[in-house]
C-alpha cells in the first residue's frame, strides 16, 4: 500500500514526464497502482495502526521535499529540520532516507518533442521466425523521425556497417529527404568508443556516410536507452503488431515487401499516443524541413582486394570468377553489393569486371570474353588427316 512518501515521488516523477512504467518500478508497486494515485491527486487514506509514532513524523514532508530537490545528505537535512523544532536524533533521520537513495539514482525521463526535420532515431531489432520454411533469426532495421513519429523498416540477414547504413539510406529515401541529425546506438557500425570526456569517435564508414547525406551523427550515451526511446518504442511496435500478423515468409524480399505495405496500411495511419495525430498527416508537415537526397547514392558495397590467379580467375565466398586475362598476377579491388553483384576494378580504379555470385554447385562465373587472351596464347600443334586416310585405304 502507498504511503505519502511513496505519493510523493510518484507526484514529483510524474512532473518531470516518467512514464507510469517506470514510477511504478521505482516505487514497487504496479502501474495501475499508480494511475489511481495520480487519479486520486494523493495517497490512499492511512489506516490506524499500532505503531508507535516517531518524533520524526511530523517532518517527514519536509524531508521529502528536500529529497526531491535534490538535497540527500543526512547531515545537512537534519540541520533544516533541527533548525525547524526537530528535537529527535539523526539516526531515525538516517533510518527513514536510506530506502529511498535507491531512487537518487534513477534520473527522471523529460519527455520532449523535436522541431519538424531535426531528428532520426535509429535501432536494430531481431526476432526468430520462419523464412523459406526454416527458422532463422531476423534483423531489422527501424528508423523514426521524432517529430510525425513516422518510421521505416527493413530486414537483413545481420546488423553490420554495410546493412547498418543501407537501412539508413532506405529510410531517407522512403521519406524523400534527410534530417539534421541522426541519434545511433552504441553498435562498432556507428561508435568506435566514447571519450572520458563526453567525446565520441565515430567509425569512419559513419562519418563519411554522414557527410554524403548531409546530416550531424549523434550518439546515445551508454547505459541510457531512454535518449532513443522513440524508436525503441517503435521496434515493440513491429514485434507486436507485425510479427503477429506474419509469421512465415517466402524470403527476406517477401518479407520486406510484407513490412513496405504494412506501413503504408498500418503503421502510417495510426493515430500516435502522445501528439494524437494521423502519423502520415504530421509527417506532412514535417516533409518541408527535410534536406534534399543527394543526386548519387552512397555505395554500402563490401570492399575487398583479391590476387588474380594465373588462369584468370579470383576466389569470392566459395566460387571463383573470370577476370581479364592481361590482369593475372595483378591485385584487384572488388565490390560486392548487398544484392549480390560482385564488381571488379584494376589498380587504376576502372570497372574490368562484373558478375552475380553464385553458389559454387552451379559452377564458376565465367565470361569467354576475359579468356580470349589465354586461348590466342596457345599454341596447339595440327597435323593434316591425309596420312590417316592413306593407311585406312591401304588396310
Amino acid at each position: 500500500m502507498l504511503n505519502r512518501e511513496d505519493w510523493l515521488m510518484i507526484r514529483e516523477m510524474r512532473e518531470k514526464g516518467c512514464y507510469l512504467r517506470e514510477i511504478a518500478e521505482r516505487v514497487g508497486c504496479s502501474e495501475r497502482t499508480v494511475r489511481r494515485a495520480l487519479k486520486r491527486g494523493g495517497p490512499p487514506p492511512r489506516r490506524r495502526s499500532g505503531v508507535r509514532p516517531s518524533k520524526l513524523d511530523p517532518y517527514k514532508a519536509q524531508v521529502d521535499q528536500l529529497l526531491a530537490e535534490g538535497v540527500w545528505n543526512a547531515t545537512v537535512i537534519f540541520a533544516e529540520i533541527k533548525a525547524r523544532g526537530y528535537t529527535g536524533g539523526i539516526s531515525i533521520l538516517r533510518d527513514y532516507i536510506r530506502p529511498k537513495r535507491a531512487l537518487r539514482k534513477a534520473k527522471g525521463t523529460v519527455r520532449f518533442e523535436t522541431a519538424p526535420g531535426r531528428q532520426l532515431q535509429s535501432d536494430w531489432g531481431q526476432i526468430e521466425t520462419l523464412v523459406g520454411g526454416e527458422p532463422m533469426r531476423v534483423h531489422f532495421a527501424v528508423n523514426t523521425l521524432g517529430y510525425s513519429r513516422r518510421f521505416h523498416v527493413w530486414a537483413a540477414p545481420c546488423e553490420d556497417a554495410e546493412h547498418t547504413y543501407e537501412g539508413l539510406i532506405r529510410a531517407f529515401e522512403h521519406f524523400g529527404g534527410v534530417p539534421a541529425q541522426v541519434w545511433v546506438d552504441n553498435q562498432k557500425a556507428a561508435v568506435l568508443a566514447h571519450g572520458v570526456d563526453g567525446g565520441v569517435r565515430f567509425n569512419p564508414g559513419f562519418l563519411a556516410l554522414a557527410s554524403h547525406y548531409g546530416f550531424r551523427p549523434k550518439a546515445c550515451r551508454p547505459h541510457r536507452p531512454q535518449t532513443k526511446g522513440k524508436d525503441e518504442r517503435m521496434v515493440r511496435y513491429v514485434k507486436e503488431n507485425f510479427f503477429q500478423r506474419y509469421r512465415a515468409f517466402e524470403s527476406l524480399d517477401h518479407l520486406n515487401t510484407l513490412l513496405a505495405q504494412w506501413l503504408e496500411a498500418v503503421a502510417d495511419v495510426r493515430v500516435h499516443g502522445t501528439h494524437k495525430t494521423v502519423v502520415r498527416e504530421r509527417f506532412e508537415a514535417e516533409r518541408p524541413h527535410l534536406s534534399p537526397l543527394p543526386p548519387v547514392r552512397f555505395d554500402t558495397s563490401y570492399r575487398e582486394t583479391r590476387r588474380v590467379a594465373l588462369d584468370a580467375f579470383i576466389d569470392v565466398r566459395g566460387n571463383r570468377y573470370s577476370v581479364p586475362a592481361y590482369l593475372c598476377g595483378e591485385t584487384v579491388a572488388i565490390r560486392i553489393a548487398l544484392d549480390g553483384t560482385l564488381k571488379v576494378f584494376d589498380a587504376e580504379g576502372v570497372l574490368v569486371a562484373e558478375h552475380r555470385l553464385r553458389p559454387r554447385e552451379t559452377g564458376w562465373g565465367v565470361v569467354p570474353e576475359h579468356h580470349a587472351r589465354l586461348w590466342q596464347a596457345l599454341k596447339v600443334e595440327t597435323r593434316s588427316l591425309a596420312c590417316y586416310e592413306e593407311v585406312a585405304s591401304w588396310n
